[in-house]
């Protein structure tokens, strides 16, 4: 039975999340509906991450094991069709071996987190970034993020009902960079925390306000207790953009 691996964009807008449940549409249950209508089988659809309700994804990976041994090509090119006109594009498709697992195989997660830094309302942008309106001093929130580098227990900035066994993980870069209006938060890790990313984020737009500087931002992680978390930022900012294997 061959394994396809599938590389998946998406806008998280008009979705619960990547991962199918009750009460609305997911994109890993029109990617299912997509692969029943067009080979007829019914399918799971794993993927490398399980991004929540208005995340968005330009290199989110899943595999699927197909009856038929399909060309690569073909299988993209009908699920495409199948999938308007959900915000849903199949990039590419391959063959991989068995042992590969889209989750379970990933060396390392990398996310994008944008945030446009001006006073006027977002247009072309809504639903795709956070406004913050506040000045932000983006050389201070890189400089405080890398004391968040490394392995820690990161309580601190992990959701309430995270199901992780353990808080502790190991965040192998946080860089902060201000590309005129907008500032981009970069986070690598192999695997990060239920909200893990967006917490920072909204601690990080603390120090870039002045609010709070690199001390604070290290007794928070210290705190190991969500209480010391600065804000959450929203969830249309955050993208998942690559998986390492």
């Amino acid at each position: 039975m061959p394994r396809y691996r599938l590389l998946i964009e998406y806008d998280g807008g008009p979705f619960v999340g990547w991962q199918m449940q009750a009460g609305g549409p997911s994109v890993q249950g029109v990617v299912t509906d997509a692969i029943k209508a067009f080979a007829g089988e019914a399918v799971t659809v794993h993927g490398a991450g399980r991004t929540d309700a208005g995340v968005h994804a330009l290199g989110q990976v899943a595999h699927v094991d197909l009856e038929r041994d399909w060309r690569a090509d073909r299988v993209r090119d009908a699920l495409n069709a199948r999938l308007r006109p959900h915000p849903v594009a199949v990039l590419a498709v391959d063959k991989v071996a068995d042992a590969f697992h889209a989750r379970f195989s990933a060396k390392r997660r990398h996310y994008l987190y944008r945030i446009v830094n001006r006073r006027a309302d977002l247009a072309l942008e809504r639903n795709r970034a956070w406004r913050v309106p506040r000045p932000l001093d983006a050389a201070a929130m890189h400089a405080a993020g890398q004391g968040l580098i490394g392995r820690h227990d990161f309580t601190t900035f992990r959701a309430a009902d995270c199901q992780a066994k353990s808080p502790v993980k190991t965040l192998d870069r946080l860089d902060v960079a201000r590309e005129g209006d907008e500032v981009r938060v970069h986070a690598s890790a192999r695997s990060f925390l239920h909200h893990q990313v967006r917490s920072m984020v909204g601690s990080l737009v603390a120090v870039g306000e002045g609010k709070w500087n690199a001390r604070d931002l290290a007794g928070a992680l210290a705190a190991r207790s969500r209480a010391a978390c600065g804000q959450m930022a929203p969830s249309e900012g955050l993208y998942l953009v690559a998986v390492d294997y």
